[in-house]
């Protein structure tokens, strides 16, 4: 059921993006009940591919100065106009107390660019929804109080455990400039912006959930027998919380006699550094690295695949994983999972009943992949008790509906 609702301004870190299906996915449902957005962007796409997903938004999508130097005339003919406007001075305050504390570019470029927002959005704007807490709510933050605006955001990860506390404090502080709310992915995360909140009701935890209407039905997976071949799979970016790194650790610890060989799915800085490992560990022949691939691609892979591994860690600076996406993508096609017991990961899968959940050291995960690779049939019946749960516990529709209400709590349509 839709209404009529409130033009909102959607502020997000890059559009679009394979990594954010989730986005994507929680966007589109958005527009089918209802909402009317604007897309802003801080950042240009940098995939060369997109999802099927990113073709269904009909939300204009347009993209603020990357680098303010790249546009100068546009950023200065904004923050001229933005000094008319009724927030303006206070925003600037606000600013200037955060630039204290975070003496950084990034800190500068999120002023002129919630400058060109609120200049740029248009008076029928009613509110702001930013996606991650970080930057795009920095900039949504500013932007919503020159314009004098209610805003809010979406949390998910990284941007909650890497985030300075005064910071996220002062988001969701319950006066004017705060969050009129704030919804975040995992129950591990609610808690935490809860406990910093002066109002934790202004917190609520919403799954991003699947649709499964996006997804093939699972395949009729035959019992892999033992002295087959394993074919394993994961999905996520080369970087140091995925733990890709101790995962090639693990592999080179399988036992001689198992025939196994890994395909990896994704993007990432790290990807030069971990082929080097692998080649140094005499298994780069055993290993596929297909790069960024777009949900088809990624669902046919994990159609022909055994076994699901994400070994999820804490990285260095805090930044973790929530709940990922790809957990449920791949418990969609009945694949059997194994992961860590990391962050929210364990809100979905309860181990030896939906998944398995390993220490992430090296010996440690390849006991459990052999583990898996003797015991098929407690695998599959893992996959099923995974794709019941995921069907039971978290399917996408309750969430769109909590956060539809929020937004039009917000900003109450005419």
């Amino acid at each position: 059921m839709t209404h009529k609702a409130a033009k909102l301004a959607v502020v997000v870190k890059g559009w679009p993006r394979l990594s954010e299906t989730f986005i994507a996915q929680e966007l589109v449902a958005l527009e089918e009940a209802g909402h009317h957005f604007d897309i802003w962007s801080l950042r240009h796409p940098t995939d060369k591919k997109s999802h099927p997903l990113h073709d269904r938004l009909k939300a204009q999508v347009k993209y603020l100065p990357e680098y303010l130097y790249e546009e100068p005339d546009r950023v200065w003919v904004a923050r001229e106009a933005a000094k008319s406007l009724p927030g303006y001075a206070e925003a600037y305050r606000i600013w200037r107390a955060d630039l204290r504390r975070d003496v950084t570019p990034n800190r500068i470029r999120r002023f002129g660019q919630a400058c060109v927002l609120a200049y740029e959005m248009g008076d029928d704007i009613a509110g702001l929804y930013a996606h991650f807490l970080h930057t795009p709510s920095s900039v949504a933050r500013y932007a919503a109080i020159i314009r004098g605006l209610p805003w809010s955001f979406s949390a998910h990860a990284k941007d909650i455990w890497t985030s300075p506390d005064w910071e996220i404090q002062e988001k969701l502080a319950a006066d004017p400039h705060g969050a009129r709310f704030g919804a975040t992915c995992t129950a591990f995360g609610a808690k935490h912006l809860r406990d910093m909140a002066q109002d934790p009701n202004r917190i609520d935890l919403v799954y991003h959930g699947l649709d499964l209407s996006r997804f093939p039905s699972p395949p009729l997976r035959k019992l892999r027998q033992p002295g087959d071949p394993l074919n394993l799979m994961s999905v996520g970016r080369l970087v140091e919380k995925k733990g890709f790194d101790r995962l090639i650790a693990a592999l080179a610890l399988l036992p001689d006699d198992l025939d196994w060989h890994w395909t990896h799915i994704g993007g990432g800085g790290l990807g030069d550094l971990l082929e080097g490992i692998a080649e140094d560990h005499g298994i780069g022949r055993r290993i596929t690295w297909r790069g960024a691939c777009n949900q088809p691609e990624v669902i046919e892979e994990m159609r022909r695949a055994d076994i699901f591994v994400l070994p999820s860690r804490v990285a260095a600076d805090g930044d973790r994983d929530g709940l990922p996406n790809v957990l449920m993508e791949a418990a969609s096609q009945l694949l059997p999972i194994l992961s860590t017991p990391v962050s929210a990961i364990p809100e979905f899968i309860d181990t030896g009943t939906h998944g398995i959940l390993s220490d992430d050291a090296p010996r440690t995960l390849a006991d459990a992949i052999a583990s898996m690779a003797a015991d098929p049939g407690a695998c599959a019946q893992m996959a099923k008790a995974a794709l019941t749960r995921l069907k039971t516990d978290f399917g996408m529709d309750p969430g769109i509906a909590r956060l539809s209400e929020r937004l039009t709590q917000m900003c109450p349509g005419p």
